[in-house]
């Protein structure tokens, strides 16, 4: 019986964590499909002025790209795309998950945002982005970045 309580507690409390409406400000189901170059990166063509993009989680950078069964090549395709300012190569890290929102593309019904450390050398402090694979939206380079030259 323990058990079964211990359960039930658990399942609530998991639900509860999760908001019903989303907070997310930049989805965009309309957006174009995403391409990838031929060193299996994404093609970015257009630079974000808002320096709230990847850098605040309701902001996130949205990379669905046609399912979600395995979120890390879809990161790589577009932190490998990614250089620093001046076009020093990048490392990046997750750090996280987090910030659960609602989601119909997910089989849990919740989608997460993950949370990467993105770094370069000189430079100062290391760059927190939040990216998101299960909402789409135009895919941009965040302020800050540029492209890589391949």
């Amino acid at each position: 019986m323990k058990k079964i309580i211990f359960f039930i507690f658990l399942l609530i409390t998991s639900v509860s964590c999760i908001s019903t409406k989303s907070t997310l400000q930049n989805v965009d189901d309309n957006a174009p499909i995403l391409q990838l170059s031929r060193n299996n990166t994404f093609v970015i063509t257009e630079y974000s002025k808002d320096a709230k993009y990847g850098y605040d989680k309701d902001y996130p950078v949205n990379i669905f790209y046609r399912n979600t069964k395995d979120e890390s090549i879809n990161q790589g395709r577009f932190l490998h795309a990614l250089a620093g300012p001046n076009g020093e190569n990048i490392t990046f890290k997750k750090l996280e998950s987090c910030c659960p929102f609602p989601n119909k593309r997910s089989e849990m019904g919740a989608g997460f945002l993950d949370v990467y450390d993105i770094t370069w050398e000189g430079q100062k402090k290391p760059i927190i982005l939040y990216v998101n694979i299960y909402e789409k939206g135009v895919l941009m380079v965040p302020v800050g970045f540029s492209l890589k030259k391949f």
